[in-house]
C-alpha cells in the first residue's frame, strides 16, 4: 500500500477518488440485458443464468425440496453460528420498531404516524467468488421483522448448484421465495417480474458493478432501491495506542472483497503507518484471495498526518463506508463522526463482526453516500404514513388559518372545502 506524508488539501480529492470502471459500454451492456429481460422474461433470465452461471441451468425456481435438504450439506458448527447471528441481527432491528404517538397539535386537531410494510421486496445476494449468505440475514431478518408480506430472493446458480449456507440462511430468515438469476438479469427480474418472478416495490442486495447500474436504471423507472452503493470500503482513524497487526486485518478484510474495494489508514502516528505498511505484506501472502486482495491494495492508501485535526477532516470528507476508531479515546472522536455508514469503536470491534453477527447492519452506503444516506435498518422496510382526525373543536379552530393560506395562494378550491364545512359546524352550534 502507498503511504503519503501530510497530503495538501489541493491533493485531498485526487487521494479520495473512489476506482471507477463506470463506461459506456457498461451502460449499454447493462440496457440491453435489462430490455430484454422486460420482453422476454423467464427465457432471457434462463438464456443470461447459462451464459454466465451455469451452462446446465434448467429451472429458474428452487424446490421446496432443495431449500429443506440444504441443512444436510451445512455443517453443525455453521449452523450454529448462523443461529447466533439470527440472534443478535434480530434483537438489534426489532428495537427499532416504532410505536405510533398520537399529537395533538391543537385542542380537536391530532396527528400521529404509523409505519406500514412494504408488500413486496427483492433481495439479491451474489453467489460467484464469495457466497454472502450473511447479506440475507442482514436484508431478510428487518423484511420479515417489518411484516413484509413476500421477501423474494435471486442469487445465481453456479455449475455445482446453489451454495447450501445460501438457501439455509434464507430458510431460516423467511425469505418466501428463492430464484436461481444473478446479475443485472436478476435485478431486471424483480424490477418488472416474469412468467416465474414475482415483481416486488424495493430491491435491496450488493453487487458488482453490472448488478449497481441495473438497480440505478429500475430506480429511474420507478422501482425502489436500498441505495446508490458501489465497492466495499473501510478507513481506519488510528494513533499511537493502535495495534499494526489489527489494522492490516481489516484492510485486507475489505481488499479480499474485490478487485475494486478501497481500504484506507487515516494515522498521526509514523512509526504505526510503517508496521501497518509491512502488516500488510506479511498478512497479504496469506490469503486464499490474494490476488484480488492485491488489486484492490492498489486502490488503497496509508495517509500519514502530523496534525490528528486533519485526519478527521478527510474522514469526513470520505465518508467512509465502515470505519474503525483504532484510537485511546474512541468515544471523544464518536462526537467527530459526521459522515460515515457504520463506526467500529476501539480496538477488539473488528469490522468483521458487524458484517456477520453483533447486530447491526452491514448493508451500508459507500462510495461517499455516507454524507446523505443511511444503512439499511427496519425503517427500509417499511413506508411511514401519517393521519390525522379533525373534530369539530378543532375545525372552529384551524379553519380560518387554512381559509387564510389558500386564498393568498389563489387556491379557492383548497379554501372551499375548509368553508363548507365550518358552515355546516356553525349551524349546528
Amino acid at each position: 500500500m502507498l503511504l503519503l506524508s501530510n497530503p495538501n488539501r489541493e491533493q485531498w480529492q485526487e487521494i479520495l477518488a473512489r476506482p471507477t470502471f463506470e463506461n459506456t459500454e457498461l451502460e449499454q451492456t447493462v440496457r440491453s440485458i435489462v430490455d430484454d429481460v422486460k420482453q422476454r422474461g423467464d427465457d432471457a433470465l434462463l438464456h443470461y443464468g447459462r451464459k454466465f452461471d451455469n451452462p446446465s441451468l434448467e429451472s429458474l425456481a428452487v424446490s421446496e425440496h432443495e431449500i429443506a435438504g440444504a441443512h444436510t450439506l451445512v455443517s453443525q458448527e455453521l449452523q450454529d453460528a448462523i443461529q447466533v447471528a439470527i440472534r443478535n441481527i434480530t434483537t438489534f432491528h426489532e428495537r427499532q420498531e416504532e410505536t405510533p404517538v398520537v399529537v395533538e397539535t391543537m385542542y380537536g386537531v391530532k396527528c400521529w404516524r404509523k409505519n406500514v410494510a412494504i408488500e413486496k421486496v427483492g433481495l439479491y445476494i451474489p453467489g460467484g467468488t464469495a457466497p454472502l449468505f450473511s447479506t440475507i440475514l442482514m436484508l431478510a431478518i428487518p423484511a420479515k421483522i417489518a411484516g413484509c408480506r413476500e421477501i423474494v430472493l435471486c442469487t445465481p446458480e453456479g455449475k455445482n448448484g446453489i451454495h447450501p449456507a445460501i438457501l439455509y440462511a434464507a430458510q431460516q430468515a423467511g425469505v418466501t421465495k428463492i430464484f436461481k438469476a444473478g446479475g443485472a438479469q436478476a435485478i431486471a427480474a424483480m424490477a418488472y417480474g416474469t412468467q416465474s418472478v414475482p415483481k416486488v416495490y424495493k430491491i435491496f442486495g450488493p453487487g458488482n458493478q453490472f448488478v449497481t447500474k441495473a438497480k440505478m436504471m429500475v430506480n429511474t423507472e420507478g422501482v425502489a432501491i436500498d441505495m446508490p452503493a458501489g465497492p466495499s470500503e473501510v478507513m481506519v482513524l488510528a494513533d499511537h495506542s493502535a495495534h499494526p497487526e489489527f489494522i492490516a486485518a481489516d484492510l485486507l478484510s475489505q481488499c479480499e472483497h474485490g478487485m475494486d474495494s478501497q481500504a484506507i489508514l487515516l494515522t498521526n502516528s509514523l512509526e504505526i503507518a510503517r508496521e501497518t505498511q509491512k502488516q500488510v505484506d506479511v498478512q497479504l501472502q496469506k490469503l486464499q484471495r490474494r490476488e484480488l486482495a492485491e488489486s484492490s491494495a492498489q486502490n488503497s492508501k496509508i495517509i500519514y498526518f502530523e496534525r490528528m485535526s486533519d485526519a478527521v477532516e478527510m474522514m469526513n470528507e470520505y465518508a467512509p463506508e465502515h470505519l474503525i476508531l483504532a484510537v485511546e479515546e474512541p468515544f471523544k472522536f464518536c462526537k467527530q463522526v459526521i459522515n460515515a455508514g457504520s463506526v467500529f469503536l476501539g480496538n477488539y470491534s473488528s469490522e468483521s463482526t458487524g458484517d456477520y453477527a453483533s447486530g447491526t447492519n452491514h448493508t451500508l452506503p459507500t462510495h461517499g453516500h455516507a454524507k446523505a444516506y443511511s444503512g439499511v435498518s427496519l425503517d427500509s422496510f417499511v413506508k411511514k404514513i401519517t393521519f390525522q382526525e379533525i373534530s369539530e373543536e378543532g375545525l372552529l379552530n384551524i379553519g380560518s388559518t387554512v381559509e387564510t393560506m389558500a386564498a393568498a395562494e389563489m387556491l379557492d378550491a383548497h379554501k372551499n372545502a375548509v368553508s363548507v364545512r365550518l358552515a355546516y359546524v356553525r349551524k349546528l352550534q
